[in-house]
Parts: C-alpha cells; sequence; structure tokens
C-alpha cells in the first residue's frame, strides 16, 4: 500500500495543472501553373508569416480551434486567399498553385475534422500516440483507451471492438491493406505491430457502420496515412524494450520524397517479469519504407514496402501461482523441460499509382503482395504440484507447498509450419460535383495458403495417463486401471493447400446540402464479394456472393450549440479467411459461409467551449444483430474456429468520450463504455461470447508543470470489468461461463524535453544541434495490479476436481526512454 501511494504521488507531482496557447502546422510546397517551384513567396496571417525557401517548401505555424485567413502572395503572380481551421497539434499538408492571371479568393474553410466527424471517425493526433506510455506503445495501445475498444493484454497489438474477435478488424496504410501472421498464439510472441507510428502522419479509426468503401469485415476500420517530406530529417528513438530509426527528404525538384524506418524490439524486460522464469531470446525486427514520385501534376506513383523478422526461443525454467483466498491460499508450482523456437518473417510490397486528369477526377491503381513463412516448434514438459500454501509467517517455510493435493505432468508438442502468399490488385476511383461526390472500386484477390498443423497434448496425473474425452469411454482411473496404449489427450494432425480466388467491388455516392438553414450529409453505398475455395487437399467449393449495402446520414442543426446528430449502419458480411476455414482439428472445410451482420449507429458530437476552453462530447448507441455465426475458442490471443456457422449472436452497447484541454494547451479524454455480447450456439440458449466486456473505463491525460513546462507527464488507465475465463479445448463453452478478475491498469509517463522548436539553449551549446531531443521514464502499471488473460485447467485426478488457474500478466515494471530528432 506504501508503495502505490509513492507512484500515486509520483504522478499528481508531475500531472498539475497549468496553461498555454496551442498551435497546428500548416506546410507544403508553393508551385506556379507549371508545376515549377515558388521562391520567396509570402504565407502569412495577421502580422506573422514565413517565406518559401528556394524549393518553394514552407512551414507556418498557424493558432488551433479556430478560422484562420491565409494569405499567400509574390511579387509576380497574382495572391491566394483562403480560410483554414486546423486542431490542435494537427499538421495540414498544403501544395498551393499560384496563377499568372487571375485573383484566387476562398471563403472555404478548409477543416480537417469536419469529414470525418460527419463519418463518425475518430482521428488520433500522432504525436500523442508516441508520447503516451504502453507497454505496447503505438497506434493499437493509444486505441485501447477509447471506448469500444478492449484488450486485456498489454503484451499484444490485438484488439476487439464491440463484441468482435481479433479477426474482425481492418488496417489500411496509405489505401493498402495490411495483414497478419496466422500462427501467433500469445502476446509475447507477436513482435511489432504492421504500423511505424514514426512514419504516421494521420491516424482514422471507425468503430462501426463504416462506409461501402471500406472492407468486408465486421467490426471496426483502422486507416492510416504516412508522412510525405517536405524536408530533409531524422529521428531516433531509444528505450530499454527497443529502438527505432527513421528518415525522409525530398529531392531538389520535388519530384521524389520518401521515408523509411528501422525498428528493432525486445519483449524481455517485460516477459522476465512475469512469474515465469524462462530463458527468452527474443528477435522482432523490421524495415519499412513509403516513397512517392510526382511525374507531373496529374500523375503520381508511390511505394509501401515492409520487411519483419521476429525470432522467438523461449525456455521455461519454473513457475508458482498462488491463487485461491486469504484464508486458503493455493498454488500451482510448475517445472519445466524442453523449450520453444518460432520464427514469422513476413514480405510486403505495394505500388499505388494516382492519376488526377482534372480537379473532379481521381483514379487509382494498387498493387500489393503479402507472403508471410511461419514456424512454431516446440517440446515442453510439465511436471506441476497443485496444493496448499504455507501461510505461517513464523515458518522457514512460508511460500511453499505444505500439502499437494494433486501432482502431474503435460507434454505439450507441435510442428506447425505456414507459407502464405496473398496478391491484390485494386482499382479506386472519385468524382467530385459541387457537393456530390461518387465513389467507386473493384479488387481480385488471390490467396495460396500451404499449411502443417502437427500438435498434441500428453497429460499425466498422479502416474495415470488421462484419456481423451471421449463420452462412450469409461475411464474410472487412478481407481480402476485402464491398460491400454498411451495416447495423446488431445492431438491435431493436419496438412492443407488452399487457394481462395475473391472478387469485390463497392460504389457509393455521397451529399452534402441544406435543409433550410440546417447543414446535412448523406452516404448511400453497396459492396459485393464473391469467392470460390480449391485446392489439393479440399474438394472445390461452389462460389458463393455476398451484397452488402450500407448507407449513412448526418445533420447539423442551425442552432445556438454546436451539435452533429448522425445515424448509420447497413449489412455487413465477413467471407472467411484461411482462418476462419479450418476447424480446430485443422480441417479446412470450403463450404463456410460469411457471417453476417445488420448494424444500427446512432450518434451526436456535441462540441462546446468549458473554462474557455475547447471540449467535445462523443455518444454513440450501438446493436448488431450476427447470424451465420463462425464460433470460437480463444486460446491466449490464438482463435480457433469450429467453421460450421452453427450460432447466432448479438451485441449492443453505448460508447462515450469527452475530449478536450482538461489542461490547458493539451488534449486529454475519458472514455465509457458499455458492451453486451451473447451468442446461441446450435439452439442451445444463450451464452457470453469471449468477448464480452461489459464495463470499459479509459482515461488519458496529458499535462505539465507549470514553472517547468519543458517536464510533461502521460497517464494511461485503462478499466475493464472481467472477460468469461475460457474453457479446456475439449470442453463444453456451456459449462465454463466464470469470468476473469477486472483488468486495472495504469501507465505513468514523465519525459523532460531538452530543446525542441520552441526552446533553444544558449549559442554553442552542443544540444542545439538537436531539433528535439527529449529524456523519459515510464512506469508500466504502476500501482502493481495482477492482472490475468486467460485460465489454465488443471485436473486432480484422485478427487476429479478441476481447477482454473489464472494466467498473470506483467506486473510493475519501469522503463528509460529518449528521443531525437534532427
Amino acid at each position: 500500500m506504501k508503495k502505490q501511494f509513492f507512484f500515486l504521488l509520483i504522478a499528481l507531482i508531475f500531472i498539475s495543472l497549468s496553461s498555454s496557447a496551442q498551435n497546428a502546422t500548416l506546410k507544403g510546397i508553393i508551385l506556379n501553373e507549371n508545376n515549377v517551384p515558388v521562391q520567396g513567396a509570402n504565407i502569412t496571417f495577421d502580422n506573422s508569416g514565413t517565406q518559401s525557401d528556394e524549393n518553394g517548401v514552407y512551414e507556418l505555424t498557424i493558432p488551433a480551434n479556430q478560422e484562420v485567413q491565409i494569405n499567400v502572395t509574390h511579387i509576380a503572380l497574382k495572391s491566394l486567399q483562403f480560410t483554414i481551421k486546423l486542431e490542435e497539434n494537427q499538421e495540414y499538408e498544403l501544395n498551393p498553385v499560384l496563377k499568372t492571371n487571375v485573383e484566387q479568393i476562398s471563403t472555404v474553410i478548409i477543416s480537417g475534422r469536419e469529414r470525418k466527424t460527419v463519418e463518425g471517425i475518430t482521428t488520433l493526433d500522432p504525436e500523442t500516440i508516441r508520447t503516451t506510455p504502453s507497454a505496447n506503445a503505438g497506434v493499437e495501445g493509444l486505441l485501447k483507451s477509447l471506448p469500444g475498444v478492449s484488450s486485456n493484454n498489454e503484451l499484444s497489438t490485438q484488439y476487439s471492438v464491440r463484441g468482435g474477435n481479433y479477426d474482425e478488424n481492418l488496417v489500411y496504410v496509405n489505401e493498402i491493406e495490411v495483414y497478419r501472421p496466422f500462427l501467433i498464439r500469445s502476446g509475447q510472441q507477436e513482435g511489432l505491430s504492421f504500423v511505424n507510428t514514426d512514419l504516421v502522419r494521420n491516424v482514422d479509426f471507425s468503430a462501426g457502420g463504416f462506409q461501402a468503401k471500406y472492407g468486408d469485415k465486421l467490426s471496426s476500420v483502422l486507416d492510416i496515412t504516412y508522412k510525405r517530406p517536405t524536408r530533409i530529417g531524422a529521428s531516433v528513438n531509444m528505450s530499454l524494450l527497443g529502438g527505432s530509426i527513421s528518415a525522409g527528404g525530398i529531392s531538389k525538384n520535388k519530384k521524389l520524397s520518401g521515408i523509411v524506418g528501422v525498428r528493432y524490439r525486445d519483449n524481455s524486460l517485460l516477459v522476465d517479469a512475469r512469474n515465469t522464469e524462462t530463458n527468452f531470446q527474443p528477435l522482432f525486427a523490421d524495415v519499412q519504407t513509403y516513397l512517392s514520385y510526382n511525374f507531373s501534376d496529374k500523375f503520381e506513383l508511390g511505394f509501401l514496402g515492409n520487411l519483419a523478422i521476429n525470432k522467438y526461443d523461449y525456455e521455461p525454467l519454473r513457475e508458482q501461482v498462488n491463487f485461491g483466498t486469504l484464508q486458503t491460499v493455493q498454488a500451482l508450482v510448475v517445472n519445466y523441460q524442453g523449450q520453444e523456437e518460432d520464427q514469422y518473417d513476413t514480405y510486403f510490397g505495394a505500388l499505388k499509382g494516382t492519376f488526377r486528369p482534372n480537379n473532379n477526377l481521381t483514379l487509382k491503381l494498387i498493387a500489393s503482395g503479402y507472403q508471410t513463412q511461419e514456424q512454431e516448434y516446440y517440446d515442453i514438459l510439465a511436471s506441476y504440484a497443485l496444493g496448499t500454501v504455507n501461510t505461517d509467517i513464523g515458518s522457514e517455510d512460508l511460500g511453499d507447498i505444505e500439502f499437494a493435493e494433486g501432482v502431474g505432468s503435460q507434454l505439450t508438442h507441435a510442428r506447425n509450419d505456414l507459407d502464405a502468399l496473398i496478391f491484390n490488385i485494386q482499382h479506386k476511383g472519385t468524382y467530385t460535383y459541387d457537393n456530390h461526390q461518387f465513389d467507386w472500386g473493384i479488387k481480385y484477390t488471390s490467396e495460396d495458403i500451404k499449411d502443417r498443423l502437427q500438435e498434441y497434448e500428453i497429460i499425466d496425473s498422479a502416474g495415470f495417463s488421462i484419456r481423451p474425452p471421449i463420452r462412450d469411454l469409461i475411464n474410472d482411473q487412478p481407481y480402476t486401471p485402464f491398460e491400454s496404449p498411451i495416447v495423446p489427450f488431445v492431438s491435431v494432425r493436419a496438412t492443407n493447400e488452399v487457394t481462395v480466388d475473391r472478387i469485390s467491388g463497392y460504389a457509393q455516392y455521397s451529399l452534402r446540402s441544406n435543409i433550410k438553414e440546417n447543414e446535412i450529409w448523406a452516404n448511400l453505398g453497396v459492396r459485393a464479394h464473391n469467392w470460390n475455395i480449391s485446392g489439393n487437399t479440399v474438394n472445390p467449393s461452389n462460389s458463393q456472393v455476398v451484397i452488402s449495402p450500407r448507407a449513412q446520414f448526418a445533420i447539423k442543426p442551425n442552432w445556438k450549440t454546436d451539435m452533429i446528430f448522425r445515424v448509420s449502419g447497413g449489412l455487413y458480411h465477413q467471407p472467411p479467411f484461411y482462418r476462419e476455414l479450418r476447424d480446430s482439428l485443422g480441417v479446412v472445410r470450403p463450404n463456410v459461409k460469411a457471417q453476417q451482420s445488420i448494424h444500427l449507429v446512432v450518434g451526436n458530437d456535441y462540441s462546446f467551449n468549458m473554462w474557455n476552453r475547447p471540449f467535445k462530447l462523443t455518444s454513440e448507441i450501438y446493436y448488431k444483430k450476427l447470424t451465420d455465426v463462425n464460433p470460437y475458442t480463444i486460446e491466449n490471443v490464438r482463435i480457433r474456429y469450429r467453421a460450421r456457422n452453427n450460432a447466432e449472436a448479438y451485441a449492443q452497447g453505448v460508447d462515450v468520450r469527452l475530449n478536450g484541454e482538461f489542461v490547458p494547451g493539451t488534449e486529454s479524454w475519458v472514455s465509457i463504455g458499455y458492451l453486451k455480447t451473447e451468442e446461441n450456439i446450435d439452439d442451445r440458449g444463450y451464452i457470453s461470447r469471449p468477448t464480452d466486456q461489459r464495463l470499459k473505463i479509459g482515461v488519458l491525460l496529458q499535462d505539465y508543470v507549470p514553472s517547468i513546462p519543458s517536464l510533461k507527464g502521460y497517464l494511461n488507465l485503462v478499466y475493464q470489468t472481467g472477460v468469461p475465463g475460457g474453457s479446456p479445448s475439449y470442453a463444453d463453452p456451456y459449462d465454463f461461463q466464470s469470468r476473469l478478475r477486472d483488468y486495472r491498469r495504469a501507465d505513468l509517463g514523465v519525459s523532460y524535453v531538452v530543446v525542441d522548436a520552441n526552446k533553444r539553449l544558449k549559442q554553442g551549446n552542443f544540444f542545439n544541434n538537436f531539433e528535439e531531443l527529449s529524456l523519459g521514464l515510464e512506469i508500466y502499471n504502476l500501482f502493481d495490479n495482477q492482472n490475468s488473460i486467460t485460465n489454465t485447467f488443471v485436473r486432480d485426478a484422485a478427487s476429479q476436481r478441476q481447477f482454473a488457474i489464472p494466467n498473470f500478466l506483467t506486473p510493475r515494471v519501469f522503463n528509460v526512454r529518449v528521443g531525437m530528432k534532427f
């Protein structure tokens, strides 16, 4: 308790109220009618401004959250005027074209958030992502503080949205869909998220009711945009968990620009802090780049590439988990032999061509290829003792098991290999006319999967091999000897070669108009998806087709209060990917149908000023009715499907988020979410789904010390009620509906800015060689809460009782960070 009070005191000292102004950044390249950079153009507002350099590049800091009139002038060209409104810390790229014969005046307000607010999209600031403390820092780490987004494993980048599972979330980088490895079964094996936060310019997230232009998934869309550099620069970030280097630049003629990032991560600091004593040698590394070349003012070609190497050598030695009550403390002590060796290598490349024949029409062609080669090998023998713990404070054996109720061993074996090659080619188009916009697209996907699955588990208790749970088998061990060869308790063996061909497309229409004095926005769209499955190890399936109509409507009444009301929904389908086609025994079932969901989302955005600072209250009520559901179980973070479409389900809830300047000059938020999701398997009645996360509270607070503004603090709090604790792989989920303990976590970050754009030291100081330099200390799981992700089920053969023993996550961990920009 004293330790918790001490760390809480630290948090309160560093997180105190303060005040300052908040700005945004406008930058880009000034061009003339011949697409030649213009040197010496003046970009001004009020009494402030800047000039474009010899390459036409400019960067201007303007006040945020207010309309600012920008003037662009040059002695030999006509002036350009426009009004722009950006939010705090937002970077907006604008490349104005100055003409020779026309005075250009625009009263249209360029707002970086308006369209996204109408569509129900949450926009996250990349700088907030980079500074928020999290054991798995990055976009996904910040997403988990939003309402409706849940995860009870800080070692994993996977997340659940509004009752969906990890496979139901779309992720795009520069409009290119990205994929995850297949075989990963635990968070500590995952390594790096695909998204490199050092390269990110913009992050948009939709938790449901999204438009037809987004793909065929049931839960959410994460849409990432990478930077396009306007000058040469680099950054370096280092911590005890790894490091990253990124660099970007632009050619003299402004046609070629590119950014590249290299990352390395080592989870040893987190894994070694857990209850299990291990020899752990991870290697998670990747290199990623985005290059773009402007052939002309009408055609641009971009390339996104990623190479990731993930090696995981894990040798567990010993583990003790205490559980039970204060009166009766029990423990599971496990001694291990053997090791696990996993490797996940992924290769990804994509070309994106963008052609703009005029200001109204944009045509895009995207081709991408993704290959993953995965290996999961392990042989681990676990000898365990289950019993009562000695709690006598004066005893020499304090904390040891004094009476063993059950002893036994478990041998697990796997030789799993997977090689997947996925190829996509897609055309997308957009046509705008006044307040009308038409979007369309068509996409072909080829998936070639080669998979070998070989796993077995042998359980021995008190010297007797436990047989598989077959109903017709009478097993009265240990009272009656069972004379039979030893067979695995669970055994899965399969070899699959599967090819999936898909054609999908969409068309949608968007309108912005007025009803009397009220502004309205509307979107109508439809998606279609056709697929067929073939391969050497499966019978060819009949071609299947699904059609998904979707709609959005929003209205901004002409009230004194700034409010937007919106409603969205439609029919959403998720055609089966390879993991959904393969059942728990490794058999591929080609006739699995697409899961279907009807979405209805009603939302409201209320923008207001409080304490003379801007705030926004976002509220959404949602309901999802699911049919043809493919039931699954979660083993740590690995999902195993039944592949039978034998269930129906629903999800309903409320999400509320209040964000704004709780502390002047910084964005913070409080989010609250309520969710209930249940499924009915084989018409046996409704039970909680594995993701039934009832209550979620998330808080992100950013602040700095008033007397030392360079000393900043970040606090990330999450509270979630417990989800169902799962069941043994062989068991009936209707018999296992107990829940895990509530998930409570607080991560604190403190940083000191040595130099940045607003703080320079005395002339000649060495640190002025850095554009930015910061030092930081992070404390993960500040209050040292014991959170669990799943249960380990251990049976005492003598009493036939089965114990659900929690698998605990990471305790309190300290980390040090250094950040540099050049």
